[in-house]
């Protein structure tokens, strides 16, 4: 099964290799708002018409010229793409401008505007790269994509299509809910995945170099210090560091998951509006988008199948009896107790074991990512089928 993978390798450019990347971006930068400008004023901006726009300004300006027209050429069709997609997806907003001081920088070029020759990755009008890597590309690149982290370091990242074989197929299933205690609590303990605290561990230090920006802070309109860029790439670096950490043991523990189950049911999660509450600091360290994406992307490529479940009463059903309860639980309840059998479990383990209960295995999907609908009489039919002798929903 043949799919397109990205692997992204580290880049070492000189002075002048990244003075001509920044360039490059600064063009490619001009055309995107451009092309916002184009939108805001109604005149509809195609394709085809930035296309023939970007012909027109090359052929006008010489500092525009200088600049290769892929890269070029690929910024507006990646505005081209994002239009048309806020159009098609609900809540994704439209193309804004991207400011100077705001946008970390990035490039895309097709197979027409670079190489790679004796591991350098070889760009338009010269520019020749050092790349970095622990391995070898599976097959050619057909595109790829140079970008600056917030550290300041350079990537590229290639799009190579390549044989995936799927793992073999098993016979468990497991159900999964995330949480803020622990960041995915499963129907089987041993499948947890605590949390890391590498961003609490960071904490003390992350505070001392903000605070440090904040003592060195000019005002509005003058030159940062560079004692203020230390202090500010200081805490990046910190940042950056946890999310990394975060990262790395999210992979680690969905290989585990992914390895030995066939059907995995996830609770459809959004932790956006955890930022905004008293826990946003543990949302943080928990890392719970990471960790979904990381386990969806990871179980589509081992053949496995992925249902995502909506999150709505899933902490007030009983996962023995499935009778729901009367009213909600509060979060400073950790312990589920069920008033028609009698039930007690821990309040996100009884949460998975729903979860799991809600799927229903058997049921196709064109993505393998399935939606499944909230916990109704389906968990009640399931559960009665492992257990007899449990009492129909809602009744004791």
């Amino acid at each position: 099964m043949f799919e397109t993978l990205r692997f992204t390798y580290r880049m070492r450019p000189g002075a002048v290799a990244e003075r001509a990347l920044l360039d490059e971006w600064h063009r490619c930068r001009f055309l995107w708002n451009e092309a916002v400008h184009q939108q805001k004023t109604g005149r509809k901006p195609t394709l085809r018409k930035l296309s023939k726009l970007l012909t027109e300004a090359r052929g006008k300006f010489g500092w525009l010229r200088a600049g290769s027209q892929v890269s070029q050429q690929q910024t507006l069709r990646t505005f081209a793409t994002a239009l048309e997609q806020s159009y098609k997806v609900k809540g994704l907003r439209k193309p804004r401008m991207k400011a100077r001081k705001k946008t970390l920088p990035s490039l895309e070029y097709t197979t027409r505007g670079f190489s790679i020759r004796d591991d350098r990755l070889r760009l338009p009008h010269g520019m020749s790269i050092p790349v970095e890597g622990s391995r070898d590309l599976p097959s050619e690149p057909t595109s790829v994509r140079v970008y600056q982290d917030s550290l300041g370091h350079w990537y590229a990242s290639f799009v190579v299509r390549c044989d995936v074989a799927p793992a073999p197929e098993v016979d468990d299933a497991i159900g999964i809910d995330w949480g803020v205690s622990t960041t995915a609590t499963t129907t089987d303990p041993a499948y947890d995945l605590p949390i890391g605290g590498h961003r609490r561990r960071c904490a003390a230090e992350l505070a001392k170099a903000q605070r440090k920006m904040s003592r060195r802070r000019r005002g509005r309109g003058q030159v940062p210090s560079n004692g203020y860029q230390r202090a500010r790439r200081e805490a990046a670096k910190l940042l950056k560091k946890a999310a990394r950490q975060n990262t790395h043991a999210a992979r680690v523990w969905v290989r585990y998951v992914v390895a030995d189950h066939q059907v995995i049911a996830v609770e459809d999660f959004k932790p956006r509006f955890l930022a905004r509450s008293t826990v946003a600091g543990k949302a943080a360290d928990a890392a719970i988008g990471a960790a979904k994406r990381e386990l969806i992307e990871r179980g589509i490529r081992a053949g496995r199948k992925v249902v995502l479940v909506p999150p709505a009463y899933t902490t007030m059903t009983c996962s023995s009896c499935s009778a729901r309860a009367n009213q909600r639980l509060g979060l400073g309840e950790r312990i589920f107790r069920c008033e028609h059998c009698g039930y007690t479990a821990d309040r996100d383990r009884n949460a998975a074991r729903v979860i799991l209960a809600t799927v229903e295995p058997d049921r196709a999907g064109a993505d393998d990512i399935r939606h499944h609908s909230p916990p109704s009489e389906d968990v009640g039919s399931a559960v009665r089928a492992r257990n007899p002798q449990a009492s129909p929903l809602g009744k004791g």
